[in-house]
């Protein structure tokens, strides 16, 4: 009846407010279309609304722009944007050209694109020949109700129209569909590689923009993907031992090898659907890790595991995403033990080097993340990545990260010296000389620096004229960093050291107290390393008035305690020429040494506290020394170090206040006295209780007497409660907060 009665359809589209694109080089349009069926006495029969936004992107808009024209042509073109509109079209479009995204912003763009999947649809054996309308949704919808090959197909029509970020919207407001295919995916992902894929690629589309993550967190799409992928991979593991008996059953030939040859088509068939699926599905996770909250519960459901498992296959694509994926997670400090754990760094050792240039350089990145752990940096060693890394140094692109892989390495001194083995000594030395007068990057001193401290590598540094040119653009330019190579270099014995005759007294004129005391103290660091037989060190004193200086440094708080130190070693050097040794003793330099030597066991009694376990022991050490010849510095001695040792106890006795509600548990003064030491701190006031007589005290705290692990604390009844903190900041029980209509 309704349909007899009808004349015709009224359409009305409204424009609604226009506004700059989050993220892109677009305009945003929203606008309201309202559908009415008109009766024949033009009167509305039936009526609906909806809301809806069209993007126009302007890629073409650069600095150089004529934004006028450009608002202009917007307008022209677009029906949406009404005239009246020009100026702010205009006003939009300056701002979009004027706008900047931030360095760290424009890094994860482009990791993004470089991890970015291929076109994953139509698929092989499934092309479509009809193209999908935003007005035939319940169409597509009905399809995921029925078979297999339906919902493949209802399901790659729905991709279509997401694949359009302008469909998103629409697509979000229709529950129907989305329930749909979320229920398909759930039930129905292990029947058809090609279902799954396409589904996942349509919740893919809305996760590429932060503000629809809530609808893919809401049907809870990222743990059916993680399933998905574990599903995947152990699939994967079953074809290839399969194929591998099939291949070792094989003849070489007879209709056994025509099956094996059958076998590995349908293995590679298989392989690259698959790839496809687990692309779509690991970069749906990436972009839902963006919340660290969830990027937490990955972690605990093995994300780890999964991607370092899938680092074994060798499409690029797939590795490019799962590397950069990988990255990203290797900067908490839980995932990076997970690495550890999964020898992630022998896996990542054959991608270096390779031909894919994205690959390359995210693997590298990730290597550089997982170097600051030390044990990391040793298998690195271990797997031979030294020499391919040191081979990277002639690419441009890729020197500063390998540079910085390779100072990490440097810093051990175990590894120092395999740098001799590589060609990695010559390469640094010529971009040394390359810098000609530019300011020498820090990356590249840093690792000289300490590759100067192994022998062989210092003699390599100096082969030809490389000592020269160092000494030469050190002094001409005053630099702090490359004076501390060459000092290095010159604490080595053998045929290095002659070398730095001719260059004593260029060293020796920059001793001067107007200059920089951080360089006064590397040329002066180095001139004392110079333990050369037969030099007249008298004459290099007396010509550079250096007595003077060396004197005026000793005095209390004159200097900094590594150039004092500097200046006692120097003199120590000198005297080594009997002349110079009697003419230092006639400067009276000795009584200021001597008030040096003094303060020694104060500040070593400092040291003992220090973090550095060889400096703890040096310093315990020195002071048996000193108390063996010094009565009083033996009992001051004696008494830090039982305090050190009972600090803990010590603080608890000394802060303890009498209760006085408790006057019982002492009968009188006397009583309560012996709990005291005597002034030497180390003995009771009566000398009748030993301080081993408090060894048997339990330990408070999680403190240890003996030398287990402090966590057994936490193993006792009522001792810890809940989940012990994670690097994440946060409890990975807290539940994010979405808000989703």
């Amino acid at each position: 009846k309704m349909q007899d009665d009808a004349r015709y359809l009224k359409r009305k589209v409204t424009a609604g407010s226009l506004d700059v694109h989050p993220t892109e080089k677009a305009l945003v349009v929203q606008y309201e279309v309202e559908a009415s069926i008109l009766g024949e006495d033009g009167g509305p029969m039936l009526g609906e609304r909806k809301e809806g936004q069209k993007i126009i992107r302007v890629k073409s808009l650069s600095p150089t722009t004529d934004v006028a024209a450009l608002a202009r042509k917007v307008v022209e073109e677009c029906k949406l944007i009404p005239a009246s509109r020009l100026p702010q079209v205009e006003h939009l479009l300056y701002y979009l050209q004027n706008r900047k995204s931030s360095p760290v912003e424009g890094k994860e763009k482009k990791e993004r694109r470089a991890a970015k999947p291929k076109d994953l649809t139509p698929f092989e054996g499934m092309e479509l020949n009809e193209e999908a309308s935003i007005t035939r949704m319940e169409e597509y919808v009905e399809l995921l109700y029925e078979g297999i090959p339906e919902k493949i197909r209802g399901a790659s029509l729905i991709l279509q129209l997401a694949r359009n970020p302008d469909n998103l919207e629409e697509l979000l407001h229709n529950e129907a569909a989305l329930g749909a295919l979320a229920r398909v995916l759930r039930e129905d992902w292990k029947q058809s590689v090609d279902l799954a894929t396409s589904i996942i690629y349509i919740f893919f589309c809305f996760s590429s923009f932060s503000q629809f993550h809530a609808v893919v967190s809401h049907y809870k799409i990222g743990a059916l993907c993680m399933s998905v992928v574990e599903h995947e991979l152990k699939r994967y593991d079953v074809w290839r031992e399969e194929l591998r008996k099939k291949s070792k059953s094989a003849p070489e030939n007879g209709s056994l090898r025509r099956d094996q040859d059958k076998a590995l088509r349908k293995y590679q068939g298989l392989l690259a659907k698959q790839e496809q699926l687990l692309r779509v599905s690991l970069y749906l996770l990436l972009n839902l890790a963006e919340d660290t909250r969830t990027e937490l519960k990955m972690r605990n459901k093995n994300i780890v595991g999964l991607l370092v498992r899938v680092l074994e296959r060798d499409d690029e694509e797939l590795l490019v995403l799962v590397v950069s994926f990988l990255k990203k997670l290797s900067i908490f400090l839980e995932n990076k033990n997970d690495m550890a754990e999964l020898d992630t760094v022998e896996r990542l050792a054959r991608l270096v080097p390779c031909d894919h240039e994205d690959l390359l350089n995210l693997t590298l990145r990730l290597l550089l993340n997982l170097s600051f752990d030390s044990g990391l940096r040793a298998k690195m060693v271990e797997v031979g990545l030294l020499p391919k890394l040191t081979a990277l140094l002639g690419d441009e692109s890729n020197r500063q990260v390998v540079m910085r892989i390779l100072y990490h390495v440097s810093m051990d001194d175990r590894f120092r010296g395999m740098f001799a083995y590589t060609d990695c000594i010559p390469q640094l030395m010529q971009m040394l000389y390359d810098h000609g007068g530019e300011e020498i990057e820090a990356e590249l001193l840093s690792i000289c620096i300490n590759l100067a401290a192994n022998k062989r590598n210092a003699q390599l540094m100096c082969d030809g004229n490389g000592l020269k040119m160092l000494t030469k653009r050190a002094l001409k330019t005053k630099d702090c960093l490359l004076m501390k190579m060459i000092r290095n270099i010159s604490q080595h014995e053998g045929p290095t050291k002659p070398l730095f005759i001719d260059y004593i007294g260029d060293l020796a004129a920059e001793i001067r107290t107007e200059e920089e005391e951080e360089w006064v103290l590397e040329c002066l660091g180095t001139l004392a390393n110079l333990t050369i037989p037969d030099l007249d060190w008298e004459l290099v004193l007396k010509e550079y008035n250096l007595v003077p200086f060396l004197k005026d440094k000793l005095k209390p708080g004159s200097a900094e305690d590594d150039l004092i130190l500097e200046v006692v070693i120097m003199i120590g050097t000198v005297s080594i020429d009997d002349a110079c040794a009697v003419m230092l003793a006639k400067s009276g330099i000795i009584p200021a040494l001597i008030e040096l030597l003094n303060e020694a066991p104060a500040y070593l009694i400092d040291l003992m506290h220090d973090k550095n376990t060889e400096i703890r022991k040096v310093c315990d050490n020195t002071l048996d020394i000193i108390a063996e010849y010094d009565e009083e510095w033996g009992r001051k001695i004696q008494s830090e170090k039982f305090r050190f040792h009972n600090n803990q106890w010590l603080e608890m006795v000394e802060s303890r206040q009498v209760d006085e509600a408790e006057p019982y548990l002492y009968d009188n003064d006397n009583d309560r006295a012996d709990l005291f030491y005597s002034a030497d701190g180390i003995t009771p006031g009566d000398g009748s209780v030993s301080p081993d007589f408090f060894s048997d005290l339990q330990p408070q705290n999680g403190d240890s007497h003996h030398s287990g692990d402090v966590n057994d604390v936490f193993d006792q009844t009522g001792s810890s409660t809940g989940r012990p903190a994670t690097a994440y900041g946060f409890r990975p029980d807290e539940q994010p907060f979405y808000q989703y209509s």
